[in-house]
């Protein structure tokens, strides 16, 4: 008697995922819509696609009252948070593990690879900013990647930086750093600037998000932070530029070990001279 054998063969994957491609955003046999962005744009899906790939499109399809019930919830589903162009690209990747990114929208995409648990795409997001990583983006970059617990991406986005410091300071993604993350960034001791420059960097990261968050000075002196290396001193730092009345340093001595006896005096010498032309 003939020994029964069994396997399991593929076929042309090309032709496969080419096939289901088609099926993105295309209202023939779609049965659920969404209406995404500001833009209120229709983009049409397939209840049955969503729910196998995606847990958390599987409980938005699902009926909240009996997760059983044959009767699906009826759409269309508002996504107004979200641009049509990144939530497209989300459906693109679910139909056919693939997804086609550029650098303006790779954040959000980011974002929203997150926040529907969908760790594959998380992955190819991390990996195309690593590879088109530049001035203008990388501070964004590094504040997704500490928001996201993306430990891989923050060493990148750090090492960058440290290489094109001076070019970074004066971007608009630095100015909008938080202060969690930017005290990250003063922590290193291979940033490609001098301290003084730091300094002012800062000042302006700080004037920037005052006016933005119309943030008044605190009630307490800030905690003692020092440190034998100049240029960094983070947390001081952060919090000097943030509130400028405050002194660069609290003892005003420089003695004081927070700051390199060299450092300080050349501090000194730079604001002494900006005060006497006044």
């Amino acid at each position: 008697m003939a020994r029964s054998c069994s396997a399991r063969l593929h076929g042309e994957a090309a032709a496969f995922t080419a096939a289901l491609r088609s099926l993105v955003n295309n209202p023939q046999f779609s049965d659920v819509t969404f209406v995404v962005g500001r833009e209120q744009q229709q983009v049409f899906a397939h209840r049955c696609v969503l729910a196998c790939r995606c847990q958390a499109f599987r409980g938005m399809l699902t009926s909240n009252e009996d997760p059983l019930s044959s009767v699906p919830p009826q759409g269309p589903f508002i996504l107004g948070n979200v641009q049509p162009e990144v939530f497209l690209a989300v459906i693109e990747f679910l139909y056919t593990n693939s997804v086609t990114l550029n650098s303006h929208t790779v954040l959000e995409v980011l974002t929203s690879s997150v926040e529907y648990g969908l760790q594959d795409l998380c992955k190819l997001c991390v990996e195309f900013i690593k590879d088109t990583l530049s001035v203008e983006q990388v501070c964004e970059a590094l504040q997704a990647a500490v928001t996201y617990g993306q430990a891989d991406l923050q060493q990148h986005c750090l090492a960058f930086i440290e290489s094109y410091t001076m070019a970074v300071v004066r971007t608009r993604g630095f100015h909008e750093l938080s202060d969690t993350v930017l005290a990250r960034v003063l922590r290193s001791d291979h940033l490609a600037a001098d301290e003084l420059d730091l300094v002012q960097a800062v000042r302006e990261w700080a004037h920037v998000s005052s006016v933005s968050t119309a943030r008044g000075a605190p009630s307490q002196t800030p905690p003692s932070v020092c440190s034998n290396h100049p240029p960094l001193m983070a947390h001081r730092l952060s919090w000097s530029a943030r509130y400028p009345r405050w002194p660069l340093c609290p003892c005003r001595s420089c003695a004081c070990p927070c700051w390199h006896p060299a450092s300080w005096q050349r501090w000194r010498a730079k604001t002494s001279a900006t005060c006497s032309s006044q």
